[in-house]
């Protein structure tokens, strides 16, 4: 294989990547269903592509692997949706420090109790316990409490999308009347596909969705040594 041949084949991947994200956002902005969201739609037609192409996951991380170091700087740039809604924040800081907590509690616990009912084994078990946080702090997490981060990746688009189907069956059921209480439900349930979902509804639910998916990411990531050694040493 030529230089040539060499550069276009390490490239196909991460460009088949990017090229089906952005295919997949534009499809859904013009018509928003679960099924054309891009953490549906662009993974699904990618395995598509593997299984027709015969190959396998170490191809794809091989060629793509800075797209996975990339989650870093957008770790980062979390920060600037909280810097926006420090008002927010500074007046209703109990509210939201208790949700966070019963949240983020439940759904580690939750995770952790079903895997156990299941029989998976404790590498599984710790995978899935960071489940309803957004991708990039969940593979911090992931990785700090000895699960799999790749793993755990799978397991978060599957929770969002789960969430944000339930989501919208609770808000019909639950007397949820304000904007926020909405966008929590979202934001803490289904993280970035519950964030999209509840931009649907408004601006308001939207904003704090997004607030509360990157406050409950960085709560995890604080506090994944103590579930550490909690997990380590029982």
């Amino acid at each position: 294989m030529s230089s040539i041949e060499s550069l276009a084949a390490g490239l196909f991947w991460p460009l088949a990547t990017i090229g089906l994200y952005y295919l997949s956002k534009m499809l859904y902005r013009r018509r928003p269903s679960l099924l054309l969201s891009p953490l549906v739609a662009a993974p699904a037609i990618l395995i598509v592509l593997a299984l027709a192409l015969h190959a396998n996951y170490q191809d794809y991380m091989h060629d793509s692997r800075w797209l996975l170091a990339l989650l870093g700087p957008a770790t980062v740039a979390f920060a600037v949706p909280i810097y926006e809604q420090r008002g927010l924040i500074k007046r209703y800081w109990p509210v939201l420090l208790f949700g966070l907590t019963i949240g983020s509690t439940t759904a580690m616990i939750s995770a952790w109790g079903f895997a156990s009912l299941l029989g998976l084994d404790e590498s599984l078990r710790l995978s899935l316990m960071p489940r309803s946080i957004s991708t990039p702090f969940a593979m911090v997490v992931s990785n700090d409490i000895g699960g799999v981060p790749n793993l755990t990746a799978v397991f978060v688009v599957i929770t969002g999308l789960f969430g944000a189907v339930i989501g919208q069956m609770l808000l019909q059921l639950l007397p949820l009347r304000s904007g926020m209480a909405r966008g929590a439900l979202y934001g803490m349930g289904a993280h970035g596909i519950g964030v999209a979902k509840a931009h649907e509804i408004g601006r308001e639910e939207g904003s704090i969705a997004g607030l509360v998916m990157v406050l409950v990411g960085l709560t995890n990531v604080l506090a994944a040594p103590l579930i550490a050694w909690l997990m380590h040493s029982s």
